[in-house]
């Protein structure tokens, strides 16, 4: 039985920096940037003490504008990129006690072939447009381990039948597919080695607004049905508020305010935050 209680994920005041720092913004203090730039010495302060759990079977929104430190923040956690400092745990992973950004490449590479899945804004970070659809998923599952052909063929054709891909269309090249489609391989892709947690980035960013509807509802069906964990990223709070359970709002590289979506939506404290929130109204 899943422990509801034991966060899947917790973050503990990750920091992303580009640059030295100085005397001027020793320690980020927020008075001496302008915005999350040092002006002394051109230190950009992407990430600022993050915190933050994610829970079995929650969808946690991230939301704020464009260079608030939405992207960076999940970029570290895939280990896209490396922190400047911080922590992060799986409850799944050493029991949720070793700190997996310090642990060494062939463990973080583990850990991005079984314990998570992401689904990126440009479906060319993820894919390979010239390989078929099923090759793609083969080529996570090869990743994780798996040789059997038959077995990833298998499981290949089920879940681009889950993300609603045609079967005659499934050893297509993804570079044929509209970008709704390809969000949906990645998804397809992301899911193959059944994650525990699973990121997704602006994943309905440029597409049109139908293709977007049938992408988030094909997102909250996986999430219902596999009870699966997911942090979702975005600068739209309509996509927030309706996938997210709890959401983060982050300026600056900070997060600003966190709670409930509801809560977030009906009464925001921060006067960013009560911005965003009237954008939609």
């Amino acid at each position: 039985m899943e422990d509801f209680e034991q966060p899947v994920l917790s973050v503990r005041h990750l920091n992303k920096q580009y640059g030295q720092g100085c005397a001027n913004c020793s320690g980020m203090s927020a008075e001496r940037l302008l915005k999350n730039y040092c002006p002394i010495c051109g230190t950009v302060y992407a990430c600022r003490d993050i915190t933050f759990d994610v829970y079995a079977g929650e969808i946690l929104g991230v939301v704020g504008e464009s260079g608030s430190g939405k992207s960076t923040m999940m970029e570290c956690l895939y280990f896209d990129r490396e922190v400047s400092s911080g922590e992060a745990f799986i409850h799944f992973y050493k029991s949720g006690k070793e700190n997996l950004f310090t642990e060494s490449s062939q463990q973080k590479r583990y850990i991005r072939n079984h314990l998570m899945g992401k689904v990126y804004q440009n479906p060319l970070l993820s894919l390979k447009m010239n390989f078929s659809s099923i090759g793609n998923i083969a080529e996570k599952l090869i990743s994780a381990g798996n040789r059997n052909v038959g077995a990833m063929e298998a499981r290949g054709r089920e879940l681009l039948e889950h993300v609603n891909i045609p079967v005659y269309r499934m050893k297509e090249a993804p570079k044929n597919f509209s970008g709704g489609m390809q969000q949906r391989v990645q998804i397809a892709k992301a899911l193959s080695n059944n994650p525990p947690l699973l990121l997704l980035d602006e994943v309905t960013t440029g597409l049109d607004l139908s293709v977007q509807a049938s992408v988030l509802d094909l997102i909250k069906t996986i999430q219902r049905e596999l009870q699966i964990s997911m942090i979702i990223v975005s600068h739209d709070l309509g996509v927030i508020r309706m996938l997210a359970d709890r959401t983060l709002v982050m300026l600056d590289g900070q997060v600003i305010e966190q709670g409930l979506t509801d809560q977030i939506l009906e009464d925001p404290q921060h006067g960013y935050t009560q911005t965003l929130v009237q954008s939609l109204l």
